[in-house]
């Protein structure tokens, strides 16, 4: 009888199937090859990169557990995948001097407002999730899209020179209003809506999948902007009643967390928008809270509560940022977009 073979060891794979396919995988590669990382020939590196894993950075903050299922392998040998990775890249503790000149390789993205810009300490971050919440027109999904159009801009204006991926929930995008924003910035306007892609999610496991693709698309098309609005539309109206609350928050909380990673791979800003609802116990104060709990509260950099006010005037509250104190900025929303009042 033959010894019973460990689910962790790698399988058998006839490499000469998939020699003519190196060069092209090489070729997605230029940095590094995967399969210069011990453990990954050229059909376990084929899956990998068809699973999105397309550098040695995109592998090194990957679990084990998704690695071996994007390649097929056991998780002791993704483990020792990972390892490698990340002595090849040298992750690992380093001296905060380090970690300040990394940091300042963040791009800043206008809002359009000086007094918001000045509220974020220059501008939305890149490597970083910013979060908006707030109830109904109360102006998340317009900053969404001056965010879209402000992205194009160069360095020098407020922008990175770069496009945008807008993955869309509700149903609440409009490529007339980048219009209307790109012209009063004097941009042109068919460039400005080639330069963002939109996709419309229908289900929770739509939109991880759209937003999974995103990160995967971000290297190839310099996009530096992802936005998901909103990110809890869905999961609040699939998982309803008590008894779904814990399959929702773990669901929400690896989907928020593979977003962090994106930000941080790609250098580009996730910006996501919350739903809230009224605390039926709150007698007094402001009764709205965000949906989606601790585990949404505590992934985001940078949180902010947008609320009416008179007329077409907004308010922009700070509510936690690892570095920025709490503040508050009032801003306008016209035809023109994001503005100073």
């Amino acid at each position: 009888m033959s010894p019973k073979k460990d689910e962790n060891d790698e399988e058998d794979v006839d490499y000469e199937e998939f020699e003519e396919e190196d060069e092209e995988i090489d070729d997605e590669l230029p940095d590094y090859e995967l399969t210069d990382l011990p453990g990954v020939g050229p059909a376990i590196g084929k899956r990998l990169v068809e699973a999105g894993f397309k550098s040695v950075e995109a592998i090194a903050v990957a679990s084990p557990g998704e690695l071996a299922a994007a390649g097929s392998i056991g998780e002791t040998t993704a483990t020792k995948i990972i390892k490698a990775a990340r002595e090849m890249l040298d992750i690992g503790f380093e001296t905060a001097d380090l970690l300040l000149e990394r940091r300042q390789t963040a791009g800043r993205i206008t809002t359009g407002c000086k007094a918001l810009d000045d509220l974020f300490g220059g501008g939305i971050e890149t490597q970083a999730i910013t979060e908006m919440y707030g109830s109904f027109r109360s102006g998340k999904t317009q900053m969404a899209h001056q965010l879209a159009v402000n992205i194009q801009l160069p360095p020098g204006e407020g922008g990175l020179s770069a496009t945008a991926i807008y993955v869309d929930t509700e149903g609440t995008f409009r490529p007339e209003r980048l219009v209307d924003m790109a012209e009063h910035l004097g941009l042109d306007t068919e460039a400005v809506l080639k330069n963002v892609v939109w996709a419309r999610a229908y289900n929770s496991d739509h939109q991880i999948l759209l937003c999974d693709q995103a990160m995967e698309m971000a290297p190839e098309t310099n996009a530096k902007l992802l936005v998901v609005d909103s990110v809890t539309s869905h999961f609040r109206a699939e998982y309803t009643g008590r008894g779904t609350l814990a399959a929702r928050q773990q669901k929400l909380n690896k989907h928020l967390h593979h977003l962090q990673r994106g930000a941080e791979v790609n250098n580009m800003a996730v910006y996501i928008t919350n739903q809230v609802m009224a605390r039926p116990d709150a007698f007094f104060g402001d009764p709205t809270t965000p949906v989606g709990g601790h585990v949404l509260a505590h992934v985001p950099q940078t949180r902010c509560y947008l609320r009416k006010s008179k007329g077409e005037r907004r308010i922009c509250r700070l509510v936690d940022s690892p570095h920025l104190p709490e503040g508050e900025a009032v801003f306008t929303i016209t035809k023109e977009g994001i503005q100073d009042v």
